[in-house]
């Protein structure tokens, strides 16, 4: 995604339309990449290692290789238990195993990225739970013993995170929790299930390419078509009238085509700008979410977005399905405090953390290696995180130097190595279920460590 600047005609009238499609494809962004996610993840007949169809189980059995790019941002901590539901026709019902008090989060995505429910150890503990997960307008009788949540959209995405330390052993005990997970139909509940073989699109997009790219690349017509197709069975919520009122100025309305004739009324080159316009706008705002605490960015702003939609633009940009603050605090850092950029090709990092101030948290916590475009680095160890399960080299003091750089700090120190990219990366900092008295990430009474060149 472009973070270039774009000059935009001065006519005011041409401005003013520009400004609208540009705050209306801000708007549109998270709907829009969650669909080309979906079809991206659930573009098979049959479930494989990082697929699945639309309403069946995709349980990924190790972390996600350093060329996944389905997904930015992905973490190497959890195992994924995933699907993509479409509650158009009917409602889903989804079952939870008691999961032997293992951490884990469950949760479950509107088409607007807003995460509606999230079922897992802090909210709903771990014994095992039967969901019924309904549709906008659905009304009907359910069976007894379930527990209704209802969606806003028909588009659903449960993102679901189990804890797992990546040994073997492990991965076993998790991937047997993972076979114990239940999702079927209302119509087929409580009776026998096979998923039918799903129909796979032919003519998809390259794989090659990134969902962030592939929206990216959209020209004004394409991108509005598809939002407003979309928008038939995701409504905007209540919440968003005065920018539903500004979208029929541009031939959008909700539960309708899209009509381009008022747009093409306009310069056409100033209307095919509309969707850098809107890119710049959504990575700028970068700068200005939330706080700065010694070089790392963070928001307290997610899961839940209201009206926040730049906010929410660059959340899907940059970390789409990302959680609740309670449930998970994501410090991102481009640069050091001093505002130079990182940069692995001439520099060599340390991040120097005192004796007893690692993140404090409930769940757990990781320091993430990417490249600029938010994927993993691949590096000889297969390394990409740096966490609490790591068996740190500790300083006399007992503090511990966690080392970001491309060549291994010597065998010694390798322990505490983090390999970076020849190249600008950036760092990301996960804390799950940060702990909420002090000290804590939430009242800024736990502060964070700045990253230091050596």
């Amino acid at each position: 995604m472009t973070s270039q600047s774009v000059t935009i005609p001065q006519s005011s009238a041409v401005e003013e339309a520009v400004n609208t499609a540009a705050d209306v494809y801000v708007y549109g962004y998270p709907l829009v990449t969650m669909d080309m996610t979906r079809k991206r993840m659930t573009n098979v007949a049959h479930p494989d290692a990082g697929h699945a169809p639309v309403g069946q189980l995709l349980k990924m059995r190790s972390y996600p290789p350093a060329d996944y790019h389905a997904v930015t941002a992905p973490n190497a901590d959890t195992l994924y238990t995933t699907t993509w539901l479409d509650l158009s026709k009917e409602p889903w019902i989804f079952g939870i195993p008691d999961m032997a008090d293992r951490y884990y989060l469950m949760p479950m995505l509107s088409g607007w990225t807003d995460v509606f429910q999230v079922p897992g150890k802090r909210t709903t503990g771990t014994k095992a739970q039967t969901y019924a997960i309904t549709g906008p307008g659905w009304s009907g009788t359910l069976p007894a013993g379930l527990t209704e949540y209802k969606s806003p959209t028909a588009i659903v995405w449960i993102l679901g995170r189990i804890y797992c330390t990546g040994t073997p052993e492990d991965y076993a005990v998790v991937h047997a929790l993972q076979d114990k997970f239940t999702l079927v139909p209302l119509s087929s509940y409580g009776k026998p299930y096979t998923p039918p073989p799903a129909l796979v699109d032919t003519t998809a997009a390259d794989e090659s390419k990134s969902v962030r790219d592939l929206v990216d690349e959209m020209d004004t017509n394409t991108y509005f078509t598809y939002l407003a197709e979309l928008m038939k069975t995701n409504p905007p919520s209540d919440a968003d009238a005065p920018i539903v009122a500004k979208m029929a100025g541009i031939g959008l309305v909700p539960g309708q085509d899209f009509d381009p004739g008022k747009l093409d009324a306009f310069d056409k080159d100033a209307i095919s700008a509309v969707p850098k316009v809107a890119q710049t706008q959504i990575m700028t705002h970068f700068k200005a979410m939330g706080k700065n605490v010694n070089g790392w960015l963070f928001t307290t702003e997610t899961g839940l977005y209201g009206t926040g939609y730049l906010n929410r633009a660059l959340i899907t940009a940059i970390g789409l399905g990302a959680n609740r603050p309670q449930d998970a605090i994501y410090p991102t850092s481009e640069r050091e405090a001093t505002g130079k950029e990182y940069d692995g090709a001439s520099n060599k990092y340390v991040l120097h953390i005192q004796k007893g101030q690692f993140p404090p948290v409930d769940g757990f916590w990781s320091i993430t290696m990417y490249d600029a475009s938010y994927f993993f680095v691949p590096n000889a160890l297969d390394r990409y995180t740096l966490s609490a399960r790591n068996q740190f080299v500790t300083n006399p003091d007992g503090s511990v130097d966690l080392y970001l750089q491309a060549d291994s700090p010597g065998k010694e120190k390798e322990a505490n190595w983090l390999p970076a990219p020849r190249a600008k990366f950036i760092l990301m900092l996960r804390l799950y279920w940060p702990k909420a008295t002090p000290p804590s990430i939430l009242d800024g009474s736990w502060v964070l460590p700045a990253v230091k060149q050596v």
